[in-house]
């Protein structure tokens, strides 16, 4: 990439961005706050947790963001019978007799783990190693996987039944969970109209695998000022009960806190955040921007938050 200057590449991945929202939206409508989160989530070299019910386009709009992002893509239908070696891959012995590793379809740069709470804690547990360090383990060899490496995980609120819920420590690997919700009316019209017509968009590829990491290293390179990094790191320590940060709503409300890896994800997620916005260093609404996918995730309500219906989003707006 052959920019005069760091601010002249901030400009350049800020018109990126403009163009890859641009085309996305050609395909998913009224998801505008969904496809930034996504796209921040890209650029900070984090993962997604998409929940939403039913018909949404979850699939759909993981499917299209690959396809504009040009990169290799893998989908993953969770199951309750899927092995952890059916998605990092398996030893056979070859024609010569000896072992040979074949890839699962973990090998690739964007993963879509389809209902991923559909599958026992053993197949789930596979995705952790991927997600945190970039490696996958088989038969004792360590296996790099290739750079930029990004799941999207997808969770249906509703049918709980035959599903298995995913471990703290699991949750704690994805940097945003975000909610899909009912598209509006207008949308709805637009939607439908577009689908049950024989519209075909032809999408088409708007960045590189190498732009993409240049991108994600220049963001690491952003000044971030003292005050917007202390005010991140409290919010994340707000939500610790019997911390002495501790915001009183948390002593009331929660069981659990936020860990030291949100208040790495807010700092990092200010800073994309901030330059997918034309700025070139974030502020405090750049950690309020993101901070509810974050935290929605990383806190566990207590008894009583449950018995007076108290949502989580009410406690982190309260937090804010």
């Amino acid at each position: 990439m052959n920019f005069k200057n760091d601010v002249d590449a901030l400009d350049a991945l800020r018109s990126k961005f403009d163009t890859l929202k641009a085309e996305i939206t050609r395909v998913i409508y009224g998801q505008d706050e969904v496809i930034t989160q996504v796209l921040v989530s890209l650029f900070s070299r984090g993962h997604v947790l998409l929940i939403g019910v039913p018909g949404l386009a979850k699939t759909l709009l993981v499917t299209t963001i690959a396809k504009v992002l040009g990169l290799k893509y893998n989908r993953i239908q969770f199951t309750p019978d899927l092995m952890p070696s059916d998605i990092i891959g398996t030893e056979i012995l070859d024609k010569d007799r000896l072992f040979k590793f074949i890839q699962g379809p973990l090998f690739a740069n964007i993963i879509l783990a389809d209902e991923i709470n559909r599958t026992p804690p053993k197949t789930q547990s596979a995705l952790l190693e991927a997600m945190q360090e970039r490696t996958v383990t088989a038969a004792g060899q360590h296996y790099e996987l290739e750079n930029p490496f990004f799941v999207l995980a997808t969770q249906n609120p509703i049918e709980q039944e035959g599903t298995y819920p995913l471990p703290e420590a699991q949750l704690d690997r994805f940097m945003f969970s975000v909610w899909l919700d009912y598209p509006k009316y207008e949308d709805e019209i637009t939607i439908v109209k577009n689908t049950t017509s024989n519209l075909k968009f032809d999408l088409k590829p708007v960045i590189s695998k190498e732009e993409i990491i240049f991108f994600q290293n220049l963001i690491r390179k952003i000044p971030i000022n003292d005050n917007v990094l202390n005010y991140a790191v409290t919010l994340a320590a707000k939500t610790r009960p019997g911390n002495k940060l501790s915001a009183e709503i948390s002593e009331q409300y929660l069981k659990w806190g936020a860990g030291p890896r949100a208040s790495q994800y807010l700092v990092i997620g200010a800073k994309t955040h901030a330059a997918l916005a034309g700025k070139y260093s974030p502020d405090m609404e750049d950690v309020i921007a993101v901070a509810p996918s974050i935290l929605r995730h990383r806190i566990i309500k207590n008894y009583k938050a449950e018995a007076e219906n108290i949502s989580v989003e009410q406690i982190i707006d309260k937090l804010i």
